[in-house]
């Protein structure tokens, strides 16, 4: 599924641990590192992709996470040209994404990378909230910052200041032009914590 834009509709984890830090996951057969994504189905609300692409990529049910918080409508970033496949009959140039922040209320050893046929990930650990912006691939930067940007407040209210600190001039990047309106969401919560 892509837009008439070019984007094919996607949406973004950042799965938080209570004292802040987040997941961070290495791809299969790959040197790259970067929070669990993955796209829309045509029938799919950005909150049932998120619950889908959550089971798929790391073996959690709802039931192990509170949804925390979501950007307010659609980042967009553009892939470079070597990945823009253009034998394809509607040519995807990018992904427009709805990010979603999650609290881990299950225990670690729910987190299950092998539950599929091809699994996308094959190592994880946790990392600071901000150390994903400066390590994942150069042109997924400032989605990342954009999507972390949105969502450090409610990060900051369950792991405190310390844990999730004001971002310096770096993360400034401005918004794209062109948002859309915010997709609904409802998430259940884990209960007190």
């Amino acid at each position: 599924m892509i837009d008439p834009d070019g984007y094919r509709p996607n949406v973004g984890i950042v799965l938080m641990h209570p004292d802040g830090r987040v997941f961070w996951a290495r791809r299969v057969h790959r040197d790259g590192w970067q929070f669990p994504q993955g796209g829309m189905n045509s029938d799919e609300t950005p909150l049932e992709a998120m619950y889908r692409e959550l089971r798929e990529e790391t073996g959690l049910l709802p039931e192990h996470v509170e949804v925390l918080g979501a950007t307010p409508g659609w980042l967009r970033y553009r892939l470079p040209q070597r990945a823009i496949r253009r034998n394809d009959r509607l040519v995807c140039i990018g992904q427009k994404q709805v990010w979603f922040l999650l609290r881990l209320c299950g225990q670690e050893s729910d987190l299950r990378l092998d539950l599929t046929d091809k699994p996308e990930f094959d190592h994880w650990r946790w990392v600071d909230f901000w150390y994903p912006v400066e390590h994942v691939v150069m042109f997924k930067r400032s989605v990342y910052a954009r999507a972390l940007r949105h969502l450090a407040p409610a990060a900051r209210q369950v792991a405190g200041p310390a844990a999730v600190p004001t971002p310096g001039p770096e993360f400034r990047a401005a918004d794209p032009a062109g948002r859309s309106r915010s997709p609904r969401w409802r998430g259940a919560g884990c209960g007190p914590g």
